[in-house]
């Protein structure tokens, strides 16, 4: 038999662990919306300007895209670029 005390956790973790999900996600910026969104926000979070972003630009400018990194960056270069981005969005035209 569970416990009162085990059955209350439980309870609480099923509408806490979705809600602490919800509230994390949104605290992110709303995601691009077309592949101009993209590249501007690229060019922003891209500092130096050698086009070429890297984890803590994105950590900066792209939060989204510092969340997914390893998924990105999957040769493991340090950055990517932007060609790279627009292909793993689905957005390279």
């Amino acid at each position: 038999m569970i416990s009162k005390k085990v059955a209350q956790t439980i309870l609480a973790s099923t509408f806490i662990v979705p809600w602490t999900a919800a509230w994390a996600a949104s605290d992110l910026p709303a995601a691009p919306q077309n592949k101009q969104e993209v590249v501007e926000r690229f060019t922003t979070a891209d500092k130096d300007g050698d086009g070429k972003v890297t984890r803590e630009e994105a950590e900066q400018g792209m939060p989204r895209v510092a969340k997914s990194w390893d998924r990105i960056d999957q040769d493991n270069k340090g950055y990517i670029t932007l060609e790279q981005l627009l292909v793993v969005l689905g957005v390279n035209d």
